[in-house]
């Protein structure tokens, strides 16, 4: 199981870079389910795995210029103040155990799981259903944003990725293209730099709250951010119409997995 894991490391480096998002998705569920890493503390690895996978994914984007780092800095700045406060404070009073039928627990970490599997449904219809034309003039899309909105948006995302400690990308591609209505490939781009940012400063949070096994750690970023590699290669030959439907499947099959295995199958 551990070598399946590990392969799935890669996985999850290639889908942060291919888009944007996606890699958070698997991380939680391979740590909880593969690793048996209690989910309070897969959360936290998942905030550092994520956070660095996409810093190094996010300068490729720069580079090419598809990225906005303006778009970024609106939406990260109200968002990694949420994610912080409510990793350091929201989280901790959460108590164990929140209600019990029968012999069915519905305990924290369910908690945390099932607002996780919720929030890719919701995602995943976003990204199916919506047909809208895009914007493909990269300067054009830019010059059209609604800062106002992409503030506001971040601070949400910030308080649901604090929660289900993820990366948010699932989330930030949808609102990034659903709502403010960027190019799927740029929206990839501006979501690694938020995503970065995000994470990096959420694991800040829970720095102290568990012991880290930091060899662990170390091996399991090494083998995404060869996953990052072949992503950005592959992301050369897939267009922005594959991108967006594709994405949205994929995170609906994870939702309705975990809700499953959460709910069903304990």
């Amino acid at each position: 199981m551990e070598l399946i894991g590990y392969g799935l490391a890669v996985l999850i480096g290639l889908l942060l870079s291919l888009l944007g998002g996606g890699g958070s998705i698997l991380t939680v569920p391979v740590l909880v389910y593969v690793f048996l890493i209690d989910p309070k503390i897969a959360t936290a690895y998942s905030l550092l795995i994520v956070g660095v996978t996409s810093l190094i994914a996010s300068v490729n984007y720069m580079r090419k210029g598809l990225a906005s780092p303006k778009t970024a800095l609106f939406f990260s700045f109200p968002s990694f103040i949420m994610v912080f406060l409510t990793r350091k404070y929201l989280m901790p009073l959460i108590p164990e155990e929140l209600f019990r039928i029968g012999n069915f627990v519905f305990s924290k970490d369910t908690a945390i799981m099932s607002l996780f599997a919720v929030l890719l449904l919701l995602a995943s219809s976003s990204m199916i259903r919506n047909n809208r034309k895009e914007i493909n003039d990269l300067d054009s899309a830019r010059n059209k944003l609604n800062y106002p909105l992409v503030f506001s948006e971040g601070l949400l995302v910030g308080i649901l990725t604090g929660i289900v400690g993820v990366g948010g990308g699932f989330l930030i591609i949808p609102v990034l293209t659903a709502i403010i209505r960027l190019p799927m490939k740029l929206a990839v781009g501006t979501s690694l730099m938020i995503i970065a940012i995000n994470s990096i400063i959420g694991f800040m949070g829970d720095i102290g709250k568990h012991e880290m096994d930091w060899a662990f750690l170390t091996s399991f970023i090494g083998l995404a951010v060869i996953g990052v590699g072949i992503g950005l290669y592959l992301s050369k030959f897939i267009s922005n119409r594959m991108l967006k439907p594709g994405f949205g499947v994929f995170i609906l099959i994870m939702g309705c997995w975990i809700l499953l295995k959460e709910l069903l199958l304990k």
